[in-house]
């Protein structure tokens, strides 16, 4: 890079970074503070850098294999008032150049999870776009350890096809020897004080005091109106589902990237369990919802719906939950 293409980090992440993973960000040539960094000169933390700018442009600025976790959902090309439609080639050419610069950030040991639904052609098509993407992944030697299903119960009605209520989280690793923490991410069991009749384990609980694996079908509510997380973003990550990754894929003071970052879903989820967060998106007023959602879970502000919260249930008088 060039004195006049320096990055501007507006976040304190890079002095942490530097102190735990000096290979985080790459060297670029030093320069003044820009008058767009004095006026977020409030946009400071020592766990998270955040910027509005292009996604490979950003990411061309942090070092190889600097990220433990990539979670992001890119648009879905559907014509979104963040986005414009363009024909599917070129989406998918748009894709393999961010998912490209994405391996070469992700740690040998990293995961990626890449979150996305359906990419609806002009002609009302449904085109699934994991399966789409997944060749893409494959080309670089990433493997698939997971195809992660997430149900919600809201969303557009549909008139002519059943009204779509799931999306897919694409888990892939970079290779075998891969970060995978079961614990902290366990869920209720079932029966959590059944025990064994029977066989030389007779008496002793037969599950997993912690509780059970989650499974590969998470029902999660998605961020709608009466969402205790929802801004004006229009398609924004409930951070219940990015704590899940974060917790099962990372340790603490590892680095997390989202190279759509939206209004910060990702960099709340990391930040909150002590990793730092890393991410970037073009529209402005979307970083500045960002900054404003890390300000306020600093100061104890911020909402969010708690992990493994049983979802509302309207046939259980008051028994249910949002």
């Amino acid at each position: 890079m060039d004195s006049n293409s320096r990055i501007v980090y507006y976040g304190r992440a890079a002095d942490s970074a530097q102190e735990n993973n000096s290979s985080i960000f790459r060297s670029v040539p030093s320069k003044q503070p820009s008058k767009k960094a004095k006026v977020h000169q409030l946009n400071t933390d020592k766990m998270v850098s955040i910027s509005c700018m292009d996604n490979i442009k950003y990411m061309r600025g942090l070092g190889d294999g600097s990220m433990k976790l990539i979670v992001t959902s890119p648009p879905y090309n559907i014509g979104k008032k963040y986005e414009k439609r363009t024909p599917l080639s070129q989406y998918i050419s748009e894709q393999e150049k961010t998912i490209a610069e994405c391996v070469r950030v992700l740690h040998a040991e990293g995961s990626i999870c890449w979150q996305v639904g359906n990419h609806i052609a002009p002609d009302g098509e449904v085109v699934p776009l994991d399966a789409i993407l997944y060749p893409i992944f494959k080309q670089h030697g990433l493997k698939l350890r997971n195809r992660i299903v997430w149900h919600f119960e809201h969303g557009l009605h549909c008139s002519k096809r059943f009204s779509g209520r799931h999306e897919t989280i694409m888990w892939f690793t970079k290779g075998d020897a891969y970060k995978f923490n079961l614990d902290p991410v366990r869920v209720p069991s079932k029966y959590p004080g059944k025990k064994y009749f029977k066989g030389d384990k007779v008496g002793q609980l037969s599950c997993n005091p912690l509780g059970k694996n989650p499974g590969d079908v998470w029902i999660i509510p998605n961020v709608k109106a009466n969402h205790c997380e929802k801004t004006e973003h229009p398609c924004q990550f409930p951070v219940e589902l990015i704590e899940r990754l974060v917790l099962s894929m990372t340790d603490e003071n590892d680095a997390v990237l989202d190279p759509y970052m939206g209004v910060g879903s990702s960099i709340v989820a990391a930040i909150k369990h002590n990793r730092l967060g890393f991410g970037c998106d073009i529209e402005s007023r979307y970083v500045d919802l960002a900054w404003d959602r890390v300000r306020a879970f600093r100061d104890g502000s911020l909402k969010t719906r708690p992990m493994n919260k049983p979802v509302y249930d309207p046939s259980i008088p008051g028994g249910g939950h949002k």
